[in-house]
């Protein structure tokens, strides 16, 4: 295992894990049968701890560090809300109106709804149609959101609830959030997403694509062999690749829908994406949003199903939950999580090259108990 606290500047110090910390991630790799773990913990402040724990690719037996890249899935969610949230200081979008006001196809079955804010907190009625094939090769051209998002939208039964009700988790209400940001600002999501949130908080090593050389995570699917055909068939083409024991690996592939799940990066940035809430909207001296915005982000005053949401953090109906908001990001080949407890001053992120999810609890528990120095 490489677990061990990491800067930013990939030095390396002598600081040990937390006590227990390694052996609670092996017996968590164990059970979920996961092949690698990139992890990170931070403060408002600074990162206490990073590692990597098992394989980042099983064939060529490359270990997972606090530097591999993973699809970040549905964890991009949270840093669309926060893009969304700048654009709402600064007065380009309200939160209260149509959505329609600025993406004209955007209209639901009542006048005047869904709204931007109803979007963000996954209250605007829409359905969730399952993503199975939302992903394309990395070599090839994406298909063009807005008719991807226009063809959800004629759908027979594209708003399944009344807006403004029960939360229900939608991935197509991201995908309208990223066609209001390219309306309101003229330039694309990713570029908006960039240069609003990745370079002012120094995610670095974050972005819509693989970074040229830097070290990146196979996916995997584990599955029998006899699975293979099924599992060939569901993806799209040049994305399966090749088996490695009971894990079939998928070769590099991008999300169709930039704004709902298609960042790709490293758990280092995640935690600097986390110190920056942690601290109420700042980091490093800079401020991305005002400390009432990123708060009010945190408020989870939407009951729902699965979840209960806030702006973007949402989090599970559970023993202890008021002490955090979270997000998940999951597809073909990942499973991670960030959570953030505010009144505890803590983040983690963990990042995984496993398609099903995984008991992370008791990791997290160890971290919100360990001390730190």
């Amino acid at each position: 295992m490489d677990s061990s606290v990491f800067d930013e500047a990939s030095s390396r110090s002598p600081a040990a894990s937390p006590a227990g910390l390694d052996e609670a991630v092996a017996a968590m790799m164990r059970i979920g049968r996961i092949p690698g773990v990139s992890l990170a913990v931070v403060d408002h402040e600074r990162l206490l701890h990073a590692g990597g724990y098992g394989v980042a690719d099983l064939g060529a037996r490359v270990r997972a560090t606090p530097r591999t890249a993973y699809l970040w899935f549905s964890m991009t969610k949270i840093v669309t809300a926060t893009a969304v949230m700048r654009l709402v200081e600064s007065g380009h979008i309200g939160l209260d109106a149509p959505a329609a006001d600025y993406v004209d196809y955007l209209t639901g079955p009542e006048p005047g709804l869904p709204t931007v804010g109803q979007l963000l907190t996954h209250t605007a009625g829409l359905s969730n149609p399952l993503p199975l094939r939302w992903v394309h090769a990395a070599q090839d051209e994406p298909p063009p959101v807005e008719d991807m998002l226009r063809s959800l939208m004629r759908r027979r039964r594209a708003y399944r609830y009344a807006a403004g009700g029960t939360a229900r988790y939608s991935n197509v209400g991201y995908l309208a959030l990223g066609q209001i940001i390219e309306a309101v600002t003229g330039t694309s999501v990713e570029t908006y997403v960039r240069q609003a949130v990745l370079e002012p908080v120094g995610m670095t090593g974050t972005g819509f694509a693989y970074q040229p050389g830097a070290p990146a995570a196979v996916g995997y699917v584990r599955a029998p062999r006899v699975a293979d055909p099924v599992l060939r068939r569901m993806l799209p083409r040049d994305v399966a690749g090749s088996r490695t024991g009971p894990c079939l690996g998928l070769r590099p592939f991008y999300v169709d829908g930039p704004a709902y799940g298609g960042l790709v990066g490293d758990v280092v940035d995640a935690a600097r994406f986390l110190r920056m809430h942690l601290a109420d909207g700042q980091i490093d001296g800079r401020r991305i949003l005002s400390a009432d915005t990123t708060r009010a982000m945190r408020v989870i005053g939407h009951p729902g199903k699965p979840f209960h949401h806030g702006i973007g953090w949402f989090r599970r109906p559970g023993p202890g939950a008021q002490e955090w908001v979270e997000h998940f990001g999951a597809g073909a080949g990942f499973w991670n999580v960030m959570r953030l407890y505010p009144d505890r001053d803590l983040g983690i992120v963990v990042m995984t090259n496993s398609t099903t999810g995984y008991d992370f609890d008791p990791v997290f528990s160890l971290l919100t108990k360990a001390t730190w120095p």
